[in-house]
């Protein structure tokens, strides 16, 4: 068993007391009983005295001057597609509707073993297919700065996708932290809309064991939270080796990389960031992009300057295939792992007595997924078809590498994941230390918005500015930085550093975000 990451004594009693004063857990379950039946944020709830049970184990553990970690008697919230024995794990689908698991997902027992509070589980886009977390079984998540009672139901503002429940439960105070799932920006974009902090790690940096796979390759556990700190705090807990995840990162690499990335963190161990090289990438600069957002990122790139960096134009000239790559691979992958739901050996199973054998998995599949993964899995399906394959899904992930070469290029470190020799033939361009850029093309938009746009797929452009790091593997946090003039609703900036480089993005975002 692979033990909990664990600090100093005085540093553990401090962070906890500090977590454990601002959002105890009954203050929290308050919250939630007021606020979750208006936002809808979460789908199921612990009971008072399971919660009670694990507090008063908490207080315990804190007289005999014992915490199991900086997160012993925190209050956590889980997206509703990380398996857990304690309440159902739904996929917010019809197909998993009265599903339980039988083993706890690897994050979420890390979060147990270190003393967390498990609130219950969030809403979300069904399997974690969508931008604006309206594709729920159980109704979409309203944005948390939404008045209590909105003109009509379409005037709300969407809490982005597809972890919106857990961005609106941090920011609605049901919890401190929570854990989403981040497949091309379903953590970082509903941050950015919510208000909160929204990190993606690097991809192997912590377990996907026990997360309801969407896309194998894509998927990454992430973490919302009020702050940066607290961001690195549960990162800490999660962030260890699994030899049940076959994409986890491996024991030698992780410590090779983690001296490499101390050293940068060490480096701007205070607010004084010389020497930091930020990269602005002008394929970001796209048309969709409102003057509100663009003003943010002016804001930002000036906030880092005031503080010693130096900013630099760079160019990742494959971006703008991004976006038809990502979803060339993510469907044909979602296509592959939802094929298991057949109603025989998972799922949802249809209890229509009058359809012939051959039509059961086709009624099962029909009536236990939503229209919007009935949707993408028509579109995967296709793409995985002879001729689609070799026309579309395999020049797709030569564009992912390209677009990974790209990151290469720009960043001054090079890539851990491949030899000298090959870091050695990277171009001779500008180069930076992290990148910051826009995190959506605008704040969160109305319900309406989202759901009656003259075509379906036209609602995938507003993952253009996360979806890039994503098909790169790389580390990216979502800050709130700013708030749009005419709705009041947050707009965040999001930066990205090289693969690896978790803990020093962590340092360059707590600076980001202390200077709005």
């Amino acid at each position: 068993m692979i033990a909990v990451h664990r600090l100093g004594v005085a540093r553990i009693s401090s962070a906890s007391a500090n977590l454990r004063r601002n959002h105890t857990w009954s203050q929290c379950f308050d919250a939630i009983q007021s606020r979750n039946p208006t936002y809808n944020a979460l789908i199921s709830v612990q009971s008072r005295s399971a919660l009670e049970q694990s507090a008063a184990a908490s207080d315990k553990r804190y007289q005999q001057g014992k915490p199991l970690s900086p997160l012993d008697g925190t209050p956590v919230v889980v997206k509703d597609n990380f398996c857990t024995t304690a309440l159902p794990t739904t996929c917010a689908s019809n197909m998993l509707k009265d599903f339980t698991s039988p083993y706890d997902a690897r994050v979420v027992q890390l979060l147990t073993d270190a003393g967390a509070i498990m609130m219950g589980k969030s809403n979300m886009d069904e399997f974690g297919m969508g931008s604006a977390n309206i594709y729920s079984e159980f109704g979409p998540v309203f944005n948390p700065l939404d008045g209590p009672k909105q003109p009509t139901l379409d005037n709300h503002r969407v809490a982005g996708g597809s972890s919106g429940g857990s961005a609106a439960a941090v920011a609605l105070g049901m919890c401190k932290i929570a854990l989403g799932s981040d497949t091309g920006g379903s953590v970082r974009l509903p941050a950015s809309y919510c208000g909160v902090v929204g990190f993606k790690p690097s991809y192997g940096r912590c377990s996907r064991n026990g997360l309801v796979a969407y896309a194998n390759s894509l998927d990454t556990v992430g973490i919302l939270s009020q702050t940066v700190d607290d961001a690195q705090t549960a990162y800490d807990v999660i962030a260890q080796y699994d030899e049940n995840d076959p994409t986890s990162m491996p024991v030698p690499l992780r410590e090779a990389v983690d001296g490499q990335d101390r050293a940068l963190a060490e480096k701007w161990s205070s607010d004084d960031l010389s020497e930091l090289v930020v990269g602005i990438p002008a394929e970001y600069y796209v048309d969709p992009l409102s003057l509100e957002v663009k003003e943010a990122w002016r804001r930002g790139i000036q906030c880092l300057k005031e503080r010693g960096a130096s900013i630099v134009s760079v160019s990742l000239p494959h971006t703008r295939f991004a976006l038809p790559a990502y979803y060339i691979i993510a469907l044909a992958e979602a296509s592959s792992n939802l094929a298991r739901f057949d109603g025989i050996r998972y799922g949802h199973r249809s209890g229509d007595k009058n359809s012939a054998d051959d039509l059961l998995y086709a009624d099962t599949r029909s009536e236990g997924f939503g229209p919007e993964v009935q949707r993408r899995i028509l579109l995967g399906t296709h793409v995985l078809t002879a001729g689609t394959y070799e026309k579309h899904f395999l020049p797709a992930q030569q564009t992912r590498r390209l677009i990974q070469r790209d990151f290469d290029d720009v960043f001054l470190s090079p890539n851990p994941l491949y030899s000298s020799k090959e870091a050695a033939a990277e171009s001779m361009g500008t180069k930076a230390h992290v990148l910051l850029t826009p995190c959506g093309i605008s704040s969160a938009p109305t319900i309406e918005e989202s759901r009656h746009s003259s075509r379906p797929v036209d609602a995938f452009v507003n993952d253009v500015m996360t979806v890039p790091a994503s098909l790169a593997g790389l580390p990216a946090i979502a800050i709130p930085f700013a708030k749009s003039s005419d709705s009041g609703y947050p707009i965040g900036l999001q930066l990205l550093s090289q693969y690896g480089h978790d803990r020093s993005l962590l340092r360059i975002a707590r600076v980001l975000s202390e200077c709005k």
